[in-house]
């Protein structure tokens, strides 16, 4: 299957390497300094036990290059999705699908879903309808990204932990086309497990980026750190008991306890979440799908978030600070 990946960072260059090691055709959109990286020397991947290994993918600069593909791995930052969207119709033959791996609401989040406000879009994440315009979302898969990797340089990934990727169809169906990118995915060595409730496997990891990004770019602190901390470890609870009943409110069902979502962040360790990354190394922050979208969806809902409203006013002047001012911040250690 020829796949296009659109996005080497650290989940991008994970997936596209596995699964170029597994005889997939995989082709790399990438710019700058990783497509030098990884047309000299592939993508090279630390696997958790420390294996080094090098995938001799194909990489283009643009969509147009590429040109059509059989699959298409959008694995850019929420953020930067509006920007590529444009180009994305280059990669598309007339089957195409897309399998859509940022964290957070994704734009389509109301396309089938039964209520209201079915066919709405999320405009926290699209704000003038540019993904949605070039995105079909006839073509979209959803899914949820359970491992934690780093970018360590130009095509260089480490993996922290993980290896599942939950995928799932808008509507909940079990289709040809998820289940020929599940074997995919399988055949490269990851858990790949089809979701007949998307929303809810979506709203399951948003219920920890919704807290553990923001709090971690505001206080520099790893998930294992938050979580052990009295103070954070409450507001935590906080704001996912806020996060769940605006869930609730759209018929989506959280099937864990609040606690057990908290240790299931301790239990990560020591982890610098994306968010805390991105901070660090003074690039923009994916804020408004894992906290505005929540705002927004709480408005929508008429449901009180106070917390959660409080931590992204703080999170967000941040990053208009940071990209006010170009820079990185960074706790180091005193010398002498």
């Amino acid at each position: 299957m020829k796949i296009a990946v659109v996005g080497a960072g650290a989940i991008g260059g994970y997936l596209g390497a596995r699964l170029c090691l597994a005889g997939e055709e995989v082709t790399f959109i990438a710019r700058g300094r990783n497509l030098e990286a990884i047309a000299a020397g592939g993508m090279r991947l630390i696997e958790e036990d420390g294996e080094e290994r090098i995938a001799r993918a194909a990489v283009a600069g643009s969509a147009r290059e590429a040109g059509p593909h059989d699959l298409v791995l959008l694995a850019v930052k929420a953020h930067q999705v509006s920007a590529l969207a444009p180009e994305a119709p280059a990669l598309f033959g007339s089957e195409t699908p897309v399998v859509t791996l940022q964290n957070g609401v994704p734009w389509w989040f109301f396309y089938r879903l039964e209520g209201p406000h079915e066919g709405r879009t999320v405009r926290s994440v699209d704000p003038d309808g540019t993904i949605g315009k070039h995105i079909d979302n006839r073509r979209v898969i959803g899914a949820v990204v359970y491992p934690a990797c780093e970018l360590l340089a130009p095509g260089l990934v480490k993996v922290v932990e993980g290896n599942r990727f939950t995928l799932g169809e808008p509507d909940g169906e079990r289709t040809p086309r998820i289940a020929r990118i599940a074997e995919s995915f399988a055949r490269a060595g990851f858990k790949a497990p089809v979701s007949t409730d998307i929303r809810a496997e979506i709203w399951l990891k948003l219920w920890g980026n919704v807290v553990f990004n923001p709090v971690s770019a505001l206080t520099h602190a790893t998930l294992a750190e938050i979580c052990d901390f009295p103070p954070t470890r409450a507001l935590a609870a906080t704001m996912m008991e806020e996060a769940g009943v605006v869930a609730e409110k759209l018929g989506v069902r959280v099937r864990i306890s609040i606690e057990r979502r908290i240790a299931g962040g301790a239990a990560v360790g020591a982890h610098k979440t994306s968010m805390l990354q991105d901070v660090e190394a003074g690039r923009a922050l994916e804020l408004d799908a894992l906290t505005g979208a929540v705002v927004e969806l709480a408005r929508l809902t008429d449901t009180p978030t106070p917390t959660i409203d409080a931590v992204h006013a703080c999170a967000a002047l941040l990053a208009a600070k940071l990209a006010a001012t170009p820079g990185r911040l960074r706790i180091e250690p005193l010398g002498g």
